[in-house]
């Protein structure tokens, strides 16, 4: 989208990856260091601070991302280069598409040049520290019923585990909504032999990363936060060296 003559400022919607530096594209980091204001979560800035020095910085907290969309959007309506960061890829549970409704809602959707920086999504990190689990069809569902109807995750979750397929689950745990994982279980067991592999991959790039590799029956075993991505394989998924492989259905 090339800006109008009287509009300079641009808004970048970056995708910064799972947390590891490595895990950064090379045209988030460049995008990062040319920008003039950027604009995050508090705890994905900190994330990239490497990258962001001398910039203008605005931090918000979680449940915030109207605020943040808005102030990037009015910052880059003043002629700024702005960057407003998501974990991840900013179009998967990322900020991509509230800020594009945003710019739409205050008809400058047209107007204001917006470039979008995809990242690495943390599923696609966390299968490929566990494995290959994600060779074949899968779904992403998140359990968190802040913004989507529980009976819309459950419609989900049904669906896709009777499709026999690997199924990716974020938002699984939190402080304050601890049944929702224990009724996916139950769910997922309905259609999944109890003996399906099942990984946690636990704040995966960052600091305290961990992995387990366990079965759908003792899942809830381990620790499961807000941090944590859990893949529940498909009726083909199995170990390899003890790592999770879903076939693709080569003959060998």
């Amino acid at each position: 989208m090339t800006p109008g003559k009287s509009q300079k400022g641009i808004l970048f919607l970056v995708g910064i990856g799972p947390g590891d530096h490595r895990d950064i594209t090379p045209r988030a980091i460049a995008v990062l260091r040319n920008c003039d204001v950027v604009v995050g979560y508090r705890r994905y800035l900190e994330l990239v601070e490497p990258f962001i020095a001398g910039k203008e910085v605005i931090s918000s907290g979680m449940t915030r991302e109207i605020e943040r969309c808005s102030t990037a959007i009015a910052a880059a309506c003043r002629g700024q280069k702005v960057a407003l960061i998501s974990s991840g890829d900013p179009g998967v549970y990322g900020m991509a598409g509230l800020a594009l409704e945003i710019a739409a809602k205050k008809k400058i959707g047209r107007r204001l040049a917006i470039e979008i920086v995809p990242g690495v999504p943390v599923i696609h990190a966390a299968a490929a520290r566990l494995g290959a689990p994600l060779m074949n069809d899968y779904a992403v569902i998140s359990l968190s019923d802040l913004l989507t109807p529980w009976e819309v995750i459950v419609k989900r979750l049904t669906h896709a585990a009777q499709a026999d397929m690997v199924i990716c689950i974020y938002n699984p745990k939190s402080s304050k909504r601890s049944w929702q994982i224990k009724e996916a279980q139950s769910m997922l067991i309905k259609y999944r032999r109890k003996d399906t592999p099942v990984g946690l991959a636990r704040n995966v790039g960052r600091k305290g990363e961990t992995l387990t590799i366990t079965n759908l029956a003792r899942m809830l075993h381990y620790k499961i936060d807000m941090v944590t991505v859990v893949i529940v394989g498909n009726s083909t998924t199995t170990l390899c060296a003890d790592r999770m492989v879903t076939p693709r259905g080569y003959k060998i």
